[in-house]
C-alpha cells in the first residue's frame, strides 16, 4: 500500500471520530481547551470554504489529508480517555447521530466566513485608502 493510500485510509478513520468528538464536546468533563479545538475542528469540517482550495494541485489535498486529521487527532488527545470511551460506546448503542449534510450548520459557517472576509476587506480598504 502506497503512502498516499495509507494517508487517505488514516484520514477516513479519523473523520469517523467526528461524531465521537461531538459527543465528547457535550460532556462536562471535557476540558475547555479540548472543547475549543473540537469547535474549530467541526467548524472547519462543516465549512464550505477550505483553507487551501481543492483546485490547487497537490496542495489542495493537504487539508483533507493533513490539516483535518491533525485537528481531529489533537482533539482526541485532549479528551480524557474515560470521556472518549463513553462517547464511543454511546455512538455504538445509538448509531450515527448526525447526517453528513447539515445545511443550517453550513449556512452559519458560511456567514461566519463572510463576516471575517468583510472585516478583513474593510480593514484593508482603510489601510490602503486612508
Amino acid at each position: 500500500m502506497g503512502l498516499l493510500a495509507k494517508l487517505k485510509q488514516r484520514a477516513r478513520q479519523l473523520k469517523s471520530e467526528v461524531q465521537v468528538l461531538i459527543l465528547a464536546y457535550k460532556d462536562r468533563r471535557t476540558p475547555v481547551m479540548a472543547k475549543i479545538l473540537i469547535g474549530i475542528t467541526v467548524g472547519y469540517l462543516l465549512s464550505p470554504v477550505d483553507l487551501i482550495p481543492d483546485f490547487i494541485p497537490v496542495l489542495g489535498l493537504l487539508d483533507d489529508l493533513i490539516i483535518v486529521p491533525a485537528l481531529i487527532a489533537l482533539s482526541i488527545k485532549l479528551i480524557p480517555p474515560v470521556v472518549l470511551e463513553e462517547a464511543r460506546e454511546q455512538l455504538k448503542r445509538n448509531g450515527q447521530l448526525y447526517k453528513k449534510s447539515n445545511y443550517l450548520a453550513a449556512a452559519i459557517i458560511a456567514l461566519i466566513w463572510i463576516a471575517i472576509l468583510y472585516f478583513l476587506f474593510t480593514k484593508a480598504r482603510h489601510a490602503w485608502f486612508a
